[in-house]
């Protein structure tokens, strides 16, 4: 979770100025709040997340404290295929966190139906990823996207317009699942070689190979 500070400061001869802080991760902006309130001229001390919701400082040091032992850190890699002559889809996700100190990877395929692009297939690994972070109970931080279909990202992204109804609805309903998370995205555009992992379960998907398992990673 990223938060923003803001604060009145009073100067000696009573002057008061409103001060923002950029967005930052959360321990970061405790460590500053609390050297702000240090120097005894600032008042009204409030961190604000990226939706606009108001934290007090033992709210945010539960949230640190709570986030040691779920996940945290995450990456998500996805992509999708589509076969257009039998008009099957595969779906690919690969999901790096970290959890009480140490490092994990999820890996999960699945087929899907009833869609009719390519473009929809990566919409559908895009949306199979974030009903994972559900399962793995990640809520209310910033995640990375990562995936190499430049419709998807620059859509998501806002760069382009989604003209085409499919895709709108599909990122709508992305949009609405991420917000109920409390999930920040950002979404990053890999070439292909850079996202082979997830490419790779949603090939396999194509070929009729279930692919879902967890380990625990030696290093980062």
């Amino acid at each position: 979770m990223n938060l923003m500070i803001e604060w009145i400061y009073k100067s000696k001869n009573g002057t008061e100025v409103v001060f923002h802080s950029d967005y930052m991760p959360a321990a970061h902006a405790l460590t500053i709040g609390e050297d702000i309130e240090k120097l005894g001229r600032a008042k009204n001390l409030t961190y604000i997340d990226q939706h606009d919701s108001t934290w007090m400082a033992k709210e945010i040091k539960k949230y640190l404290k709570e986030m040691e032992t779920e996940p945290h850190n995450v990456k998500v890699y996805f992509d999708g295929g589509y076969d257009i002559q039998t008009k099957q889809a595969g779906l690919g996700v690969v999901i790096y966190y970290e959890q009480n100190g140490k490092w994990y990877r999820m890996r999960r395929n699945a087929p899907a139906q009833g869609l009719d692009s390519n473009n929809e297939a990566e919409y559908a690994a895009l949306h199979l990823s974030i009903v994972e972070l559900e399962l793995l109970d990640v809520h209310h931080q910033e995640v990375t996207f990562i995936g190499d279909s430049q419709v998807v990202i620059n859509q998501m992204t806002g760069e382009w317009p989604a003209y085409e109804k499919e895709l709108a609805n599909w990122a709508d309903r992305i949009d609405e699942k991420l917000k109920s998370l409390g999930i920040t995205p950002q979404f990053e555009l890999v070439p292909r070689k850079l996202n082979s992992e997830a490419d790779r379960l949603a090939t396999q998907s194509l070929q009729g190979i279930d692919i879902t398992g967890q380990i625990e990673l030696q290093e980062e």
